[in-house]
C-alpha cells in the first residue's frame, strides 16, 4: 500500500482507495462469519440474539479506536451501529429455525 502522501495523481489515488475497499469487504465478510458462529453457539449458552451491554462495549470499543486513528467517532459509531443491528437480525433469522 502506497501511502496518500505518495499518490502522484488521481489514477494512483484511486487504486489505492479499490484496494483498500476489497479489503474493507474482506474483513466485514469474515466478520459476519464470526456472527454466523455467535448464531450457533449463543443457543447452548442461553443467550439472546441482543445484549445490549456488549452492543455497547463494541460501540465504545469501535469509538475509542476511531478516535486513536484519527477517524470521525461519531460516523464510526453510526456505521457500527448499523453493521450491528444488521447482525443481529441475522442472528436472530437463525435463532429462530
Amino acid at each position: 500500500m502506497r501511502a496518500p502522501q505518495d499518490c502522484r495523481n488521481m489514477a494512483e489515488l484511486r487504486t489505492e482507495i479499490d484496494a483498500l475497499d476489497g479489503r474493507i469487504i474482506e474483513l466485514l465478510a469474515r466478520r459476519v462469519a464470526y456472527i454466523d458462529r455467535a448464531a450457533e453457539l449463543k443457543p447452548a449458552e442461553g443467550l439472546p440474539a441482543r445484549i445490549d451491554s456488549r452492543v455497547e462495549e463494541v460501540v465504545q470499543r469501535v469509538r475509542s479506536r476511531a478516535e486513536t486513528e484519527g477517524f470521525d467517532p461519531v460516523l464510526a459509531e453510526r456505521i457500527w451501529r448499523q453493521l450491528i443491528d444488521w447482525s443481529i437480525a441475522r442472528e436472530e433469522q437463525t435463532l429462530g429455525r
